[in-house]
C-alpha cells in the first residue's frame, strides 16, 4: 500500500484543511464540495485526510462494517451478537465518475429472487464507506441520479435498494467530500444545497510558497516513507486534536445568541430553505469543539458562514458563489449581545486557534498545495484570443451578399470599418424547446427522446448479459404457457433464466449544443448583437438545465474560430459570449466548416452523444470569391452526416431578404426569429428538428421550400416529394 502525503504537509488551503478537519469532528455537518482550478491539492488532501481518521471497530466478517457495541438491527448480514470485534482503520472509498447505479447502491440479484427465492445483494461502494470517507472525484461529471443517491444516502444515514418488490436496506454514515473543476460544469443549486461546507481552492501567486510546494513535493516523490517520517509529529499532535474535538463536541453550548445571529444571517443572505441555518449551527458548533471551547462565539458563527453559505447564494447558473463579508460583519453586529457567553466576539475576527498545529508554513490566502494525483495548473488560462477582423470597409464583394436595406454591412452608415466593442447581452428569457430527432443513446439528460436505464416502461426484451431491469409483467407471461410442463403444484409460478425479460426503458438523453454565431459588422447594426447575446445567454441556460455540452464557434473578418471547444461548463461559454465583439466580413462558410470540423472530432470522442447545431446569423455571406455557393456547399456537408440544426434569423426591419430561411433549407433544418425562441410567444412551438428522410432538394425559403419572404410556411415531411421537412410546429 502506498504512503499518503501528510495533511500536516499541505502548504496553505486554510480553508480546506479546516473544513475537511471539522467534518472528520462532526460528520453531521454534511460533507464537503471543493471547487477549484486543476492542480491546486484537493485530491491529495482528501485521501491524506483517512491517515487522520480514527480506528474503527467492526463485526468480523460484516460486508456492511456495523459497529460491534451497537450492531445495525437491518443489516443484511445480521443479526450480530455484541462483542468485541476487530479493529481497522477507517476507510476511503472512492468513486468514479463513469459508475453506474448498482455499483454505488448494490446490487439485487433478481434473477435469483425469482427463480430460487434467495434475497443476494452484493454491497456497492455506500455499504463500503459505511463510518469511513466517501471521495467523489469531478462530482459535477457525475449524472444527476446518482448525486442525488449519494446525497440522500448521506442525508438519511442509510442506502434502500428496491428491485420489483424486493427490498434491502442497509447503514450508510459515512463523510462526504466531492471536488470538482467548475470550468468542466456546474452542479445544480438543488444538489449543491445537499453539500454541508464550500470551500474555494486557487493556486498562489506568491513565489515562496510555490517553491514550497515543488520542494516538498519533489522530497515526497523521491522517498515517500521517509518523507511521511518526517512529519509523524505533527500527524499524531493533529489526530490527538481530532480526538479531543470529538469528545468535546458535545458538551458544546450553542447558545441562543448564536442561534439568533446563524438565523439573522440566513435571512439577510435571502437563503432558501432552512438547511443552511442547520448546517450554520453545527459547523459553528464543531469550530467551537475544534479550538476547545464549550461556547460558540461570534467569531464561529461568522467562519461557518464563510464555509456554508456562498454555494446557497446563486439565482441562476452564472452567478459566482461568493459572500459580502462586510455585510455579513455588519449583520453579525446588529445581532450581538443577545446574552449569554456566546455573544463574545462579536467583532467577526477569524480563530487563531483553528489552525491543526502544523510546523511554521506560508499563510497566505489561496496559495497553492501539493498537486497530488490532479492535473498540472493550466498555463493558458483561458481561451483562444479572438482573430482581428480586416480594417477598412466591407461593401459587397464579388458574387456575395449585397448589404440589404438596412445598410448595416462595414461600409453602410451603421456599421463602420474593422472591429468593434463587445456590446452587453440582452435580458435572458425562457427559451423553447429545441430537440433532436429520433430515440437516441447517450448520457442522461433533459432534451431528447433516448434509451436509458431510467425513464417510462417502452416494452420488454430478453436480457442481453446480466439482468437489471426486470419487466414483471412480460416475466409472467413468458413462464406462464410452460407451468403444467414444468410440474407446478402450489401456488407460486415456476420461473426459469429464459423466462426473464429487461425492461425496455425511454427517458431523454443530453445533447451536445454547437452554437456557430456570426460576429460580422452586419450584427452590429440596431443593437441587434446585444439581442442576439440575449437570445444565446437564453439557450445556454436552457442547455445548463438540459445537462448538456455546449460549444461556441464565431465567425467574423476573414475566418472562423472556436472560442469555446465543447464542454460541460455553461458558465465558460456565457464569459466568452459576453467578450465577443463585431465588426470584419461575413465568412459564413468559414464558420460552418469549422463547426463541422468541430463535429467530426466530437463524434469520435463520444459517439452516443448527438450534436445540435444552431446556426445565429442574418444569412449573408460575404468575402472571397462566390461566398454564397461556399456556404450553401458547407451546409449541405452537415445535412448529407444528418446533423440536426436551426438557424436562428437575426435580420431585422421592414424589408428582409429571407437570407437565414435560404440557409436552413441548405442545412435541412428550421429557421425561427429571435422573437419565436420565446417560450411565450405566440408563433408556433418548435419542438423537433427533423434531418431524416431524403426529399427533394431545399428551396430558399423556410419550411416548405417556397421563394423567400416574411412568411414561413410548414414544413413537409421528408420524402413526401415536396421538400424537405425542416420542422414541425405546434401552436
Amino acid at each position: 500500500m502506498s504512503t499518503p502525503y501528510p495533511f500536516t504537509a499541505i502548504v496553505g488551503q486554510d480553508d480546506l484543511r479546516l473544513a475537511l478537519l471539522l467534518n472528520a469532528v462532526s460528520p453531521r455537518v454534511g460533507g464537503v464540495l471543493v471547487r477549484g482550478e486543476k492542480g491546486t491539492a484537493k485530491s491529495t488532501a482528501v485521501r491524506a485526510l483517512a491517515a487522520l481518521a480514527p480506528e474503527v471497530a467492526v463485526v468480523a466478517g460484516c460486508r456492511f462494517s456495523c459497529d460491534p457495541a451497537s450492531p445495525d438491527p437491518g443489516c443484511p448480514d445480521g443479526p450480530h451478537e455484541t462483542g468485541p470485534g476487530v479493529v481497522r482503520p477507517a476507510r476511503t472509498v472512492e468513486l468514479p465518475v463513469g459508475a453506474s447505479e448498482d455499483r454505488l447502491v448494490g446490487a439485487l440479484d433478481i434473477e435469483r429472487a425469482l427463480a430460487e427465492g434467495v434475497k443476494a445483494f452484493e454491497p456497492g461502494l455506500l455499504a463500503d464507506a459505511h463510518r469511513g470517507i466517501l471521495y467523489v472525484d469531478e462530482v459535477n461529471l457525475l449524472h444527476d441520479h446518482l448525486v442525488d443517491v449519494l446525497l440522500d444516502a448521506a442525508a438519511m444515514g442509510a442506502s434502500y435498494v428496491e428491485r420489483e418488490g424486493v427490498s434491502v436496506r442497509h447503514a450508510a454514515r459515512f463523510l462526504l467530500v466531492g471536488t470538482m473543476n467548475p470550468e468542466e460544469g456546474e452542479l445544480r443549486p438543488q444538489l449543491l444545497d445537499r453539500f454541508g461546507l464550500t470551500v474555494e481552492v486557487t493556486a498562489s501567486r506568491e513565489p515562496d510558497q510555490r517553491v514550497e510546494v515543488v520542494r516538498r513535493r519533489l522530497a515526497y516523490d523521491d522517498d515517500p516513507a521517509a518523507f511521511a517520517d518526517r512529519w509523524n509529529d505533527e500527524e499524531s499532535a493533529l489526530r490527538a486534536r481530532i480526538a479531543a474535538a470529538r469528545a468535546l463536541l458535545p458538551e458544546v453550548r450553542l447558545g441562543d445568541g448564536a442561534l439568533r445571529q446563524i438565523a439573522a444571517t440566513c435571512a439577510a443572505f435571502e437563503v432558501d430553505g432552512m438547511r443552511a441555518d442547520i448546517v450554520m449551527a453545527r459547523t459553528a458548533t464543531a469550530l467551537a469543539a475544534w479550538a476547545g471551547r464549550a461556547d460558540v462565539l461570534a467569531e464561529d458563527v461568522r467562519q461557518a458562514a464563510l464555509l456554508a453559505l456562498p454555494h446557497r447564494r446563486r439565482r441562476n447558473p452564472f452567478d459566482a458563489p461568493g459572500l459580502d463579508e462586510d455585510r455579513l460583519d455588519e449583520t453579525l453586529e446588529e445581532f450581538a449581545g443577545s446574552g449569554g457567553p456566546d455573544a463574545a466576539g462579536a467583532s467577526g475576527a477569524p480563530d487563531e486557534s483553528r489552525e491543526p498545529g502544523e510546523p511554521d508554513q506560508p499563510d497566505q490566502p489561496g496559495d497553492s498545495g501539493d498537486s497530488g494525483d490532479d492535473d498540472e495548473p493550466d498555463p493558458g488560462g483561458g481561451g483562444q484570443p479572438l482573430p482581428d477582423g480586416p480594417e477598412g470597409p466591407e461593401g459587397s464583394s464579388p458574387g456575395g451578399t449585397p448589404a440589404g436595406p438596412e445598410g448595416d454591412e462595414e461600409g453602410g452608415p451603421s456599421g463602420g470599418g474593422g472591429e468593434q466593442r463587445a456590446v452587453g447581452a440582452g435580458e435572458p428569457f425562457r427559451a423553447k424547446t429545441l430537440s433532436v430527432p429520433g430515440i437516441g443513446e447517450g448520457a442522461a439528460g433533459r432534451r431528447s427522446r433516448s434509451r436509458s436505464e431510467h425513464g417510462r416502461t417502452t416494452g420488454a426484451r430478453r436480457p442481453r448479459g446480466a439482468l437489471t431491469k426486470l419487466h414483471l409483467a412480460a416475466t409472467v407471461r413468458a413462464a406462464a404457457p410452460y407451468q403444467r410442463a414444468r410440474g407446478r403444484t402450489g401456488a407460486g409460478l415456476v420461473v426459469r433464466r429464459d423466462d426473464l425479460r429487461q425492461a425496455v426503458r425511454e427517458g431523454r438523453e443530453s445533447n451536445l449544443v454547437l452554437f456557430v454565431v456570426d460576429a460580422s459588422g452586419s450584427m452590429a447594426a440596431r443593437q441587434r448583437m446585444s439581442a442576439v447575446k440575449g437570445a444565446v445567454l437564453s439557450l445556454l441556460l436552457d442547455a445548463y438545465q438540459r445537462r448538456d455540452k455546449v460549444g461556441l464557434v464565431t465567425f467574423r473578418g476573414r475566418d472562423a474560430e472556436v472560442a469555446l471547444p465543447p464542454t460541460s461548463s455553461v458558465d465558460a461559454a456565457a464569459a466568452r459570449l459576453g467578450l465577443l465583439p463585431t465588426g470584419g466580413r461575413t465568412p459564413l462558410a468559414a464558420g460552418l466548416l469549422r463547426a463541422h470540423d468541430v463535429l467530426r472530432v466530437e463524434r469520435m470522442r463520444d459517439p452516443s452523444r448527438r450534436p445540435l447545431l444552431v446556426v445565429v446569423t442574418d444569412g449573408r455571406a460575404t468575402g472571397g470569391p462566390d461566398p454564397v455557393g461556399l456556404a450553401s456547399r458547407a451546409a449541405r456537408l452537415h445535412a448529407a452526416e444528418g446533423t440536426a440544426a436551426i438557424v436562428v434569423d437575426c435580420e431585422s426591419g421592414p424589408v428582409r431578404l429571407g437570407l437565414a430561411g435560404a440557409l436552413a433549407g441548405e442545412l435541412r433544418g428550421a429557421a425561427v426569429t429571435l422573437g419565436e425562441l420565446r417560450a411565450d410567444a405566440i408563433a408556433g412551438l418548435v419542438k423537433d428538428v427533423r434531418t431524416a428522410g431524403t426529399g427533394s432538394a431545399p428551396g430558399p425559403g423556410r419550411g416548405s421550400g417556397s421563394a423567400p419572404g416574411p412568411g414561413r410556411g410548414s414544413a413537409s415531411a421528408p420524402g413526401s416529394g415536396s421538400g424537405s421537412r425542416t420542422a414541425r410546429r405546434a401552436a
